[in-house]
């Protein structure tokens, strides 16, 4: 008889809790300083979700700035994020491009793997995606780990 947990590998298991423990390692806690780049974030002028995204980002320990931008479909072109994965607003973390309803998790696994993909980035606003929450209505989406040279591939999904 198969286990309603049958599908789970002891490689999955372990890649799973590598993930968990070194989230939770590099997570600083709320007292301390954070240990994470400086965030730089850019939306469209008087966007709340955007802020509500800054929220979260910041109770995961990120130090986050949000400033307004008139012309930030020109910023996104310039930083190379494809038209096609575009999302909501644009961050800057060192080197890196965060796109649209990123959840935190997914960005501190993402900066402790030194990828040498230009960014992540969620397409548009799923509901349910960091702060885009209604309740407990969510619509299943993806993050992209996108490149210099315009291709994405799917990095992880919610």
């Amino acid at each position: 008889m198969e286990t309603p947990f049958a599908f789970i590998t002891r490689r999955g298991l372990l890649k799973f809790g590598l993930a968990a423990s070194t989230i939770t390692m590099l997570r600083p806690s709320h007292a301390s300083a954070s240990a994470f780049p400086t965030v730089t974030a850019y939306r469209n002028p008087g966007c709340g979700c955007c802020e509500k995204w800054v929220e979260q980002m910041k109770l995961a320990g990120f130090n986050i700035t949000m400033e307004d931008d008139e012309n930030l479909a020109s910023r996104k072109t310039t930083l190379g994020v494809p038209e096609q994965i575009s999302g909501c607003h644009t961050a800057l973390i060192g080197n890196y491009v965060i796109e649209g309803h990123v959840p935190p998790d997914d960005i501190i696994l993402f900066l402790t793997e030194n990828s040498s993909a230009l960014g992540l980035a969620v397409a548009g606003m799923p509901v349910g995606s960091p702060g885009m929450e209604s309740g407990d209505t969510k619509a299943p989406y993806d993050v992209f780990a996108f490149a210099k040279d315009g291709t994405w591939k799917v990095y992880t999904s919610h």
